[in-house]
């Protein structure tokens, strides 16, 4: 099953990096997406970069 994670940019609890901290969690293809100017609400404060990510996850 593919993952997609994302982090807000602006969000003080992510941890910094390009989602390799979340890696290891997952089997199987994975990819990570850090959304600039948005804090710890992605599907609140980037709802069209939130489904963008959900449909690419679907489509590997």
């Amino acid at each position: 099953m593919p993952t997609a994670t994302l982090d807000g940019a602006l969000d003080p609890c992510t941890p910094p990096g390009n989602g390799s901290a979340y890696r290891s969690r997952f089997t199987g293809p994975c990819f990570h997406r850090t959304l600039q100017g948005i804090g710890h609400n992605v599907p609140r404060e980037a709802p069209e970069a939130y489904t963008r990510a959900v449909l690419d996850a679907d489509r590997m």
